[in-house]
């Protein structure tokens, strides 16, 4: 038997009205405006705070000082990404290349687990588009009032409003669009540098772009990313299955719906545990009935299981009617927790997370190359002497000034011209030009193979890199 969900036609009883939204008789589509109830439940005080929680984590981190500078900060112009007291440098990507593959897999999995938890919970489209409603419940009042207020012709109430709650919106996203630069460019510098107009072009095209990005966004788009724009939404089906955990409305039992007094023996007269008090359509931020099945648009966000569940309690009936669920378990069936795709995801997910952790031990703390002279590989000195140039280049990849000492082995006695000891300053990288001169007589061979030698004062660790030394024997 196949996992894959089949697809069905839906075809509602009774046709949903067209909502009327603006003023004037003319119905405009459904989910060009939708005013979200605000409900109060589990999931949804889950929601909030681990919403504000983030925002406020988003918010805060790039003010965290570490050592006397920013602690996470992501600086493209000198190459070097700092998290705490790590700094990674371009030669270090292979560990973000193994972040953003944890970050998929860990996403694929609790996909397949869960359904589409990322999108109602952490998504930040979800987090800011719940933040925006929130505003605007506090200016423009409940989901009856703002629909009011949307059909009343323009007045001073209705102008002030409006505009407060724009004002506000806009607030939130200046203050996003700094966050986000704030990561790549110190905190402070982006502040004042806003404020005495000295922010780089670059800067300041970036934090009014991603001003408006947020401002539409969670402002007038909403779900429309979510629909239409964010390809999660659309492959999410691949990784979904009969025992995913997805938002479900149980059919047996809540058909047929109507409404019924709370003492009254509606079995009797054929009706479900389903009052369609419609309360579950209202408060759900993309607009569907879950009472049709399953959904794409659906975010698992669990706002209809907390209104449904307020109707059941308040009626006497059996929490549930809506729920977590699998459609094996809606079919009377029941839930298979671990399965061949789980077993994949969570296995590649530990792969993943073991290859960073090693890659991670086996990271060094400073780098050396040598470059060898490319416009001659030889030179005679004035006293016969067979010279070789050389660039040393160490890298210096902690967050201290490192002292590092210099020397070359396999050469026989010769010439050092240059430093031998040089001190490289903190997730620094500097260039030591040095040449090796050598009596032509020691030489027995054009070529002899060397290693420089580089080691430091605050480690035992040496680094050697291979060499050549030529001659014209």
């Amino acid at each position: 038997m196949s996992d894959k969900i089949e697809v069905r036609e839906i075809k509602p009883s009774r046709p949903r009205p067209a909502a009327k939204t603006k003023m004037g008789d003319q119905p405009v589509h459904p989910n060009n405006t939708i005013y979200v109830r605000a409900m109060k439940g589990v999931f949804q005080r889950l929601r909030r705070y681990g919403g504000w929680f983030l925002m406020a984590l988003f918010m805060l981190t790039p003010w965290i000082p570490y050592q006397g500078r920013q602690a996470i900060l992501l600086d493209i112009e000198a190459q070097q990404f700092n998290f705490f007291s790590v700094t990674l440098f371009p030669q270090d990507l292979i560990l973000l290349a193994f972040v953003f593959m944890i970050a998929a897999f860990a996403l694929f999995f609790f996909t397949t687990f869960l359904g589409r938890v990322w999108c109602g919970y952490t998504c930040p489209q979800t987090v800011w588009t719940f933040i925006y409603i929130w505003f605007e419940e506090k200016i423009e009042g409940a989901r009856n009032k703002r629909v009011k207020l949307d059909r009343t012709a323009w007045n001073f109430e209705k102008l002030w409003r409006k505009t407060f709650k724009h004002f506000c919106w806009l607030a939130v996203a200046l203050v996003t669009g700094i966050t986000m630069v704030a990561y790549f460019v110190p905190a402070p510098d982006v502040v004042f540098g806003l404020v005495t107009g000295e922010l780089s072009f670059a800067a300041t095209f970036s934090v009014i772009f991603f001003m408006l990005a947020t401002y539409a966004n969670a402002g007038w788009m909403r779900t429309i990313v979510c629909t239409h724009m964010c390809p999660y939404a659309r492959f999410q089906s691949a990784m979904f299955d009969k025992d995913t955990f997805i938002v479900g409305y149980d059919v047996d039992r809540g058909e047929a719906r109507g409404p019924r007094k709370r003492k009254e023996d509606y079995k009797a007269v054929g009706l479900g545990d389903c009052v369609d008090c419609n309360l579950c359509v209202e408060v759900c931020p993309s607009g569907i009935d879950i009472r049709n099945g399953l959904q794409y648009e659906c975010i698992n966000c669990g706002a209809c299981i907390d209104a449904c569940d307020q109707t059941m309690d308040k009626m006497g009936y059996e929490k549930g009617l809506i729920s977590y669920t699998t459609e094996h378990r809606l079919a009377g069936g029941t839930t298979e927790l671990v399965r061949p795709k789980l077993i994949g995801y969570g296995l590649a997910l530990v792969v993943m997370m073991i290859a960073f952790v090693v890659t991670a031990n086996l990271r060094v703390n400073f780098e050396v190359d040598v470059l060898r002279d490319r416009n001659q590989m030889f030179r005679e000195t004035n006293e016969g002497w067979i010279e070789n140039t050389y660039t040393l280049v160490l890298v210096n990849k902690t967050q201290q000034a490192t002292q590092f000492h210099l020397s070359v082995e396999g050469l026989p006695p010769h010439e050092w011209s240059g430093p031998q000891q040089i001190e490289v300053a903190a997730g620094d990288v500097a260039d030591v030009p040095i040449s090796l001169a050598v009596d032509p007589y020691e030489l027995t061979s054009p070529m002899t193979r060397i290693e420089f030698v580089v080691t430091t004062d605050s480690s035992d660790d040496a680094r050697r890199v291979d060499s050549r030394f030529f001659s014209r024997r």
